[in-house]
């Protein structure tokens, strides 16, 4: 796995430049070097021997001086020493050095007694066999040095404590890292590596062999192997999920190095492993951000995060703070949510440079609440609102209707009309991929809240209005990430709403990432998809997990299995699959994951009539006008199943009020 280049020129280091050859390039070079090597050590031996400057005055003397490297490299090539990664040669490619180098060295005493020249010394032969020794290897040790940083480690044994015998799954600088430090322990012992690059494969590093993945189940079957250790890079989760794929089905254990990052921080060590979890499956590889993007809407500005205490705002709050605000103002109506990421905001905060520190203040309170959130924003100046704030869980929006859709639309245009009055300059919605076709009133609720800020966007163009969607965050409140490792901790069963359901899912921390790059972008009225990768079966991610704790799914081909998955139905408007985009007008944006929809919207003087009506009927729980109301404004809205749900329902789920969910 080649290493990245470093710094930003765009002309290659000779260092780089190695690394990226192709291998059999790599291979020829090095024999060129080490004959012109090993010439010039004979050169200078007979120089010495003879104590004169030094000519061949022969024919024949040339090809008996020539052949003896010539016999090295041969001798060379049959002892695998070219097949070896030159970085990572360790104790058995020296010992490979010696053997080859004595072999040649005996063959070639042979041809030149056997020629009867007199022009070359026997001491000159054997002189050379401990010179040649002597210069390959220093040759290899200044190679290796050049082309990485890492010193010899010497393995450590202790007949006495018995050795799991591993497998580490990638022999790129990680895995390199990895062998080397397992070789200080007396509990594990490398067997073999496995690697997806061909060249690599049938290959020593460390002086362990490369296997191919095809391999891997006679290797583990042959050695008893019972850990598969991964060494490969945290971003890289399609591999991962291939890897995984491959292994699902063998008796092995699979745990995680942590990244060379927070090895480099000394967070932890290179033997820290730990249980392969679904978050590092699950998503998209990872782009590396845009840093003028990411800090264009918040650098010496004044921030305010509503639902700073939820998953997505929490979120919000940490990358926000590392791009250097002046102030940052977080709003939540869950005290103890707000309370807790006002304090990790601080911790965060103290251990900035003095001059980057930014002011933190928390705001109890409702985005409903016009007032507190006018004065969050015009006390406070603020420059750049992240809207967050919501009621997002689909089975509680859809009992809870009227409570769901003030909050998630009037909430939107009471903090919306707030930033118009003052000034502010950038505000993004937090949106989801539920608003798109919406089969519940949560999904509803979201894309009345876009045309919300269409419209404004369409009268105030002095604020910049944008929304971002996105589908599933891994590990938030209402993650079934969450719900199944609760499930599976119990003992099951796990259920699972549907075979066929299909979900997207991002990391929290990318989806937090790329809504900031999205809102710098916007021009006005923007609506911003984001590419959340290939879609996940939920059963699929279910057996996942389920192999994962080191149990085994209980089913009709495996009725001794630990835990059974059971299908339970669909819940009140949830849909099989999830959509982004209303239309196909897109188009895309100076971040590969990153798309802009052109989407329509309605005229706001239409959309302020439809508004009023449908506060009324809140207002009154007058579910057909409420159901009329979102048929008329949501694009591709189905409310069959939902309006036979409520109609079944009491009155009062209408009114009743519910925890804040972000």
């Amino acid at each position: 796995m080649t290493e990245s280049p470093v710094g930003n020129s765009a002309r290659p280091s000779l260092r780089q430049w190695l690394l990226d050859l192709p291998r059999h390039k790599k291979r020829a070079l090095l024999m060129v070097l080490d004959f012109l090597m090993l010439s010039a050590v004979l050169w200078a031996l007979m120089i010495l021997r003879l104590g004169t400057s030094f000519w061949p005055d022969s024919a024949a003397l040339v090809f008996l001086l020539v052949s003896g490297p010539v016999l090295t490299i041969i001798s060379f090539s049959y002892a695998g020493l070219y097949r070896m990664v030159t970085r990572y040669l360790g104790s058995r490619g020296n010992t490979r050095i010696v053997g080859a180098v004595t072999i040649a060295v005996l063959v070639w005493a042979l041809v030149v007694f056997m020629s009867g020249q007199q022009g070359v010394p026997r001491s000159a032969v054997i002189t050379y066999g401990f010179a040649s020794i002597a210069a390959v290897m220093l040759s290899r040790q200044l190679l290796a040095w050049m082309l990485k940083s890492s010193g010899i480690v010497l393995p450590r044994f202790d007949p006495d404590v018995p050795r799991v015998s591993v497998v580490i799954y990638g022999a790129g600088p990680a895995g390199v890292e990895l062998a080397r430090a397992l070789t200080r322990m007396t509990d594990r012992e490398v067997v073999a590596f496995c690697d997806v690059s061909p060249t690599l494969w049938g290959q020593y590093v460390s002086g362990i062999k490369v296997q191919r993945p095809d391999r891997l189940g006679r290797i583990i079957e042959r050695f008893e192997v019972k850990e598969v250790l991964l060494a490969i890079p945290s971003t890289d989760r399609h591999l991962r999920r291939l890897v995984m794929k491959e292994l699902q089905h063998l008796p092995v254990s699979v745990k995680v190095m942590p990244s060379l990052t927070d090895i480099a921080r000394g967070q932890v060590a290179v033997t820290d492993l730990r249980p392969l979890d679904v978050a590092d499956l699950l998503g998209r590889d990872s782009v590396p951000p845009i840093a003028n993007l990411l800090s264009r809407n918040i650098e010496n500005k004044n921030i305010l995060v509503t639902g700073a205490g939820g998953s997505v705002g929490s979120e919000l709050v940490r990358q926000v703070l590392r791009q250097k605000p002046a102030c940052l103002v977080l709003l939540d109506l869950s005290e103890p949510a707000l309370f807790a990421i006002e304090m990790e905001a601080i911790e965060i905060v103290s251990l900035l440079p003095e001059q980057h520190r930014p002011r933190i203040i928390a705001v109890l309170g409702s985005v409903l609440d016009a007032q507190v959130v006018s004065d969050a924003i015009g006390t406070h100046r603020i420059a750049t609102i992240y809207h967050a704030a919501a009621y997002k869980h689909v089975p509680m929006v859809e009992h809870n209707p009227g409570v769901g859709l003030t909050n998630n639309i009037f909430g939107t245009e009471i903090v919306a009309e707030a930033a118009v009055a003052h000034g502010v300059e950038n505000f993004v919605l937090i949106s989801t991929d539920k608003a798109v076709s919406p089969t519940n009133v949560m999904g509803a609720s979201k894309r009345l809240a876009e045309l919300v800020l269409q419209a404004r966007a369409s009268q105030h163009p002095s604020t910049v209005f944008t929304m971002v969607r996105f589908g599933n965050v891994l590990d938030s409140s209402g993650s079934v990430v969450g719900l199944f490792r609760r499930q599976i901790k119990a003992g099951g069963p796990v259920t699972v709403t549907h075979p066929e359901v299909i979900r997207y899912f991002m990391s929290i921390p990318e989806a937090a990432e790329l809504v900031i790059q999205a809102g710098a972008m916007a021009k006005g009225g923007d609506v911003f998809v984001l590419d959340m990768g290939e879609p996940v079966k939920i059963v699929d991610l279910a057996r996942l997990m389920i192999r994962l704790s080191g149990l085994e799914v209980r089913d009709d081909a495996n009725p001794n299995g630990d835990i059974d998955i059971v299908f339970c139905g669909l819940r009140p408007g949830e849909k099989l699959y999830e959509e982004l985009l209303i239309g196909g007008a897109t188009s895309g944006t100076e971040h590969p994951r990153i798309l802009r929809s052109d989407e329509p919207f309605l005229a706001p003087g239409e959309l302020k009539r439809e508004l009023e009506l449908l506060r009324a009927a809140i207002a009154i729980r007058d579910v057909d006008t409420i159901q009329a109301v979102l048929m008329r404004t949501v694009e591709g809205y189905q409310p069959d199943k939902v309006a036979r749900a409520l109609e079944g329902a009491p009155a009062a789920r209408w009114i009743a009020p519910t925890r804040t969910l972000h």
